[in-house]
């Protein structure tokens, strides 16, 4: 008779959940890194309001927040992208340091000369470029969601707040958003690449297309975020 200790039923250590490989978790950095990205686009072409006057971009706010209604209650919509998104957040930061993670691990010993060429600029900077995304995230919602940083801070009056937020006295507002976005750019221009990598995208001939691609899109993506604060600074919008 086979014991209870021989047939591994006593004793045994529970069994871990099986870990996500690399390829899986590049695949959760690619989706939700595009779930980011369409945000990104939408928050953009919201923000571009601006120039149509303050009637124009009230009215799309309040928009975002009735949507729905009377079928859903207010802000459901709202709330719903919101919390999508944070996921996508969440679980591209958590992708991203598992895999920095074992990339270290794989790779213990420092190179005494780090090469230059390997990699390039917005490669090397993703890790400290997305730390500057993050803390703008944050300063962001504080700013221009809650109103808790805004000089203006009037729920429901984005144009007004936008308006105080960059004068030209807050320059140095306006010199965090520029750093911000630059650092976006960086690290966006460099997750569109990744992100087509990863889902097998590139292929032979394409590649030089896809990259310019990349650059174009992350560029388009930055002029038109930069192109608000800097026209409130420099007073073409008031």
């Amino acid at each position: 008779m086979v014991s209870l200790a021989q047939r591994g039923d006593v004793g045994a250590p529970p069994r871990r959940a099986p870990r996500p490989s690399s390829v899986q978790l590049k695949y959760v950095m690619a989706v939700s890194g595009a779930i980011m990205f369409l945000y990104l686009v939408a928050h953009m072409v919201g923000n571009l309001k601006i120039f149509l006057g303050a009637e124009s971009l009230d009215l799309y706010a309040e928009w975002l927040r009735v949507v729905g209604e009377p079928a859903l209650p207010e802000q459901t919509v709202l709330w719903f992208v919101r919390i999508v998104l944070l996921a996508a957040v969440i679980g591209h930061i958590v992708a991203a340091t598992v895999l920095a993670r074992r990339a270290s691990r794989a790779r213990p010993v420092k190179y005494a000369h780090k090469s230059k060429v390997a990699g390039s600029y917005a490669a090397r900077t993703m890790r400290w470029g997305g730390v500057i995304v993050a803390l703008f995230i944050v300063y962001h919602i504080l700013d221009l969601t809650t109103g808790t940083l805004n000089p203006n801070g009037v729920y429901g009056d984005v144009y007004a707040n936008l308006v105080a937020d960059f004068a030209p006295q807050r320059w140095y507002v306006t010199a965090f958003y520029v750093l911000s976005i630059l650092a976006l750019t960086l690290h966006l221009r460099h997750g569109l690449w990744s992100a087509v990598q990863s889902l097998g995208r590139t292929r032979g001939g394409n590649l030089v297309a896809l990259k310019t691609t990349a650059n174009v899109v992350a560029i388009a993506l930055a002029v038109g975020f930069l192109v608000v604060p800097l026209s409130i600074t420099f007073g073409l919008v008031s």
